[in-house]
């Protein structure tokens, strides 16, 4: 008689969401050499690296959303509309969808189109390509699939500033906005595009906007859905090995998508070990004890030193 093996169910993009936040944080007691110590022998002994990053990363590659940068590169928006920064500039009541695409066109021209492979996004790729990886991302920007940890690697479960959606999802496609930005950017005058620019949704003839995940009508196209298999795939695969969960910038903006998930792996995988990097939350879950490592410092240093040290541990 030949023993019935049952398949363990997979871990479905739905139930990894299923996670709760600690009531045990504390801050990572160990010196800050001991914590990239710890946290590069705990890559470099992995089987599989998952990547989960959000806005903190991208601050600290150089895509700040506020202060300088802000001031720089939004002057005419800042004067007309008061505007304080580019995360509370997206949820602005603008009087007019020429207005509303004026500012959007902007904003996507220069944290999507813009920009180049970020250095710290280079290095980070350095930290994980010997490794069996993946990213979960809560970005926009582009900055993963410019820096080339390849697309099939890929999660952006938020959306990307380089796609636009019917406004009320009446359709499940998103289309490609590369070139309508580059017009938009160049004919903008004070803050406004021209009338015969603002997108049309070519089914319903409604407005368009962004394809982010703001409300109810964010649409998730075959390609957000190829990505989640995938995902589902290499989680699953995680399962049963050695795997680290590599965790950039992470607030409490967005953290059902990658910080309590997280935890919630760690906390029912003892093959799991959390390393949470974070310029000012990365306290830990105690309960975790060696398996979780908390860095509370720049990002901008913390991931080249992480790579330093892994190099040195296997040079």
């Amino acid at each position: 008689m030949f023993k019935k093996v049952e398949k363990r169910p997979q871990m479905t993009f739905q139930k990894y969401l299923n996670g709760m936040p600690a009531r045990d944080y504390v801050f990572d007691g160990r010196t800050y050499e001991e914590q990239i110590a710890q946290a590069a022998a705990a890559i470099s002994q992995a089987d599989h690296v998952l990547i989960g990053a959000g806005a903190g990363l991208s601050a600290a590659a150089g895509l700040t959303y506020g202060g300088e940068r802000f001031a720089r590169l939004f002057p005419e928006f800042i004067e007309k509309y008061g505007m304080t920064d580019m995360y509370s500039a997206g949820f602005y009541p603008f009087p007019s969808e020429e207005a509303r695409w004026g500012y959007w066109s902007k904003h996507v021209y220069e944290n999507r189109i813009a920009p180049p492979a970020l250095p710290l996004y280079q290095t980070l790729l350095e930290l994980v390509k010997d490794k069996s990886y993946f990213v979960l991302t809560t970005n926009a920007d582009h900055q993963f699939y410019k820096a080339e940890f390849g697309g099939e690697r890929i999660f952006a479960t938020q959306g990307d500033y380089g796609l636009i959606q019917c406004r009320r999802g009446c359709h499940p496609k998103t289309y490609d906005d590369a070139d309508m930005v580059n017009q938009m950017h160049r004919a903008r005058r004070d803050c406004l595009v021209p009338s015969d620019m603002v997108p049309k949704c070519p089914v319903c003839g409604g407005p368009m906007t962004m394809n982010l995940r703001c409300d109810a009508y964010f649409v998730e196209d075959g390609d957000w859905h190829a990505s989640a298999r995938r995902f589902e795939q290499f989680l699953d695969d995680c399962l049963t090995r050695r795997t680290v969960l590599l965790e950039l910038g992470i607030g409490f903006n967005t953290p059902t998508i990658v910080r309590f998930p997280f935890e919630r792996l760690a906390r029912e995988h003892r093959s799991m070990t959390l390393v949470r990097l974070n310029l000012d939350e990365a306290f830990i879950p105690q309960s975790l004890g060696g398996r979780a490592i908390g860095i509370n410092a720049d990002m901008g240093s913390s991931i080249p030193e992480l790579l330093e040290k892994k190099n040195a541990l296997c040079p």
